[in-house]
């Protein structure tokens, strides 16, 4: 099976829900397509002074995950990301350029670095994000997750922190049935 995660490399709630799907797909065989969603372009650009520096790198990042969607490189874009949230998320520190050209290098996608500078690939980000914002929205935020045969993506699982391989498969299976039922709409709790 596979399943069409939409991210952006900024939100640390998709990078543990990133996570969890990751340990999901071992248990379960199944193979993840990444994809770019864009709070930049969820906010119309409108991007607080404190987060300009950050968002630029997402946004720069997310050009190079599409321009190795359309090289066919999936497990590449995996790699980059994880190498990405590895250094930003786990590391507690801010995306920036010097991140990105970190990952870059170890995940071993230097051959397509050039991607991340050429505003070419900023409308192949945008469909992505057009996409996952159809499938979900509206008011919807990062990640987005959409599997085959499901008319509608959900926005989520938003998780606190990455659940051990029982709880993320028990998340899975249990949402899953909900996600083929078209009148399902929506599972919430406030955040603390």
């Amino acid at each position: 099976m596979d399943a069409t995660f939409f991210f952006d490399p900024a939100c640390p709630w998709t990078w543990r829900a990133s996570r969890w799907l990751v340990r999901v797909a071992d248990a379960r065989d199944l193979t993840i397509q990444w994809r770019a969603f864009s709070l930049a372009i969820l906010n119309d650009g409108q991007v607080p002074p404190a987060f300009a520096e950050m968002m630029a790198a997402s946004s720069r990042a997310l050009r190079l995950v599409e321009a190795l969607r359309a090289a066919d490189r999936n497990n590449d874009i995996g790699r980059f990301y994880t190498e990405l949230g590895t250094r930003t998320h786990d590391a507690e520190e801010p995306l920036s350029d010097k991140t990105v050209t970190a990952a870059v290098e170890a995940a071993g996608v230097q051959d397509a670095a050039a991607a991340l500078d050429d505003e070419r690939w900023d409308r192949a980000v945008r469909e992505s994000h057009d996409l996952a914002y159809a499938s979900a929205g509206p008011d919807i935020g990062a990640p987005v997750l959409m599997v085959p045969g499901v008319e509608r993506g959900i926005h989520g699982p938003i998780l606190t922190e990455v659940p051990e391989t029982a709880d993320a498969l028990t998340i899975w299976d249990s949402m899953l049935p909900l996600l083929r039922i078209p009148a399902f709409h929506e599972i919430k709790r406030g955040r603390r």
